[in-house]
C-alpha cells in the first residue's frame, strides 16, 4: 500500500504535530505518572518564580530609568512626581517589550535565559567586580567596557538568531561558540576595554 501526498508532508504545514521544549518540561511530571500534587507544586513554583523574578526586574529597571538616569544624569531638577510618572512609563514599557518577546521569542526559555545572562555578564559583571575590587576603576572606564561588551554580544546573538539564522550551527559559529555563550567573550572584551581606560598609564597619571 503507497500513500498519498497530502499538506502533511509540507514540512511548513501548521497541521503538522509540534512537541514545543518549553511544554515538556511542565509535562514531565504527568509523563512519569507522579501524583497529582507533585505536578500542580511544579507548575506553582514556576509560575512564582516568573512573576518574582518579573516584579523584582520591573522595579529594578523602573527606579534605574526615573532615578539613576533621569535624575541622576539628564535633569538632576527633576521633581519627585515627574520622576514618579518616569518610573511608570519605564516600567510600562519594559511590560510590552517583555510581552512582545512572550509572543514571539527568539528561542526556548533555556535559552532565552542564557541570552540575558550573557547580556548581563557582557555589561555589567566586569564594571561591578573591578569596582568593588580595584579602587582605580572609574566612570569612563566602566562605560567603555559596557558599551563595547553589550554592543558586541547583542550583534553576535542578532546576526544568528535574526539575520542568518541558516548559519546558526557549530560550523558558522565563530571559534565554534554558540550564541548563548558569546556572553564569555562580551565580557572579557568588557574587562580588556575597561582596564587600560580607569588603570592604565595614563588614567594613573603616570608619564
Amino acid at each position: 500500500m503507497q500513500l498519498r501526498k497530502g499538506p502533511w508532508d509540507d514540512p511548513k504545514s501548521e497541521n503538522e504535530v509540534k512537541i514545543d521544549p518549553d511544554i515538556m518540561v511542565l509535562a514531565n511530571p504527568e509523563i512519569a505518572k507522579l501524583p497529582n500534587w507533585t505536578v500542580g507544586l511544579i507548575g506553582a513554583g514556576g509560575l512564582a518564580a516568573a512573576l518574582s523574578t518579573a516584579a523584582g526586574l520591573l522595579l529594578v529597571i523602573s527606579a534605574a530609568i526615573s532615578h539613576d538616569l533621569m535624575k541622576g544624569i539628564v535633569k538632576p531638577s527633576m521633581s519627585e512626581k515627574e520622576e514618579l510618572w518616569w518610573a511608570r512609563g519605564g516600567a510600562g514599557v519594559a511590560v510590552v517589550i517583555a510581552g512582545l518577546f512572550g509572543i514571539y521569542p527568539p528561542g526556548f526559555v533555556a535559552q532565552v535565559v542564557a541570552f540575558a545572562f550573557g547580556l548581563a555578564a557582557a555589561s555589567f559583571f566586569p564594571a561591578i567586580l573591578m569596582g568593588i575590587f580595584n579602587k582605580k576603576m572609574n566612570k569612563e572606564g566602566a562605560i567603555a567596557g559596557m558599551v563595547v561588551g553589550i554592543i558586541f554580544t547583542a550583534a553576535y546573538i542578532y546576526y544568528f538568531k535574526c539575520r542568518n539564522p541558516a548559519a546558526n550551527n557549530p560550523a558558522g559559529w565563530w571559534l565554534g561558540i554558540s550564541p548563548e555563550g558569546i556572553g564569555t567573550v562580551g565580557a572579557a572584551l568588557n574587562f580588556i576595554v575597561s582596564y587600560p581606560s580607569c588603570c592604565g598609564p595614563s588614567a594613573a597619571g603616570l608619564p
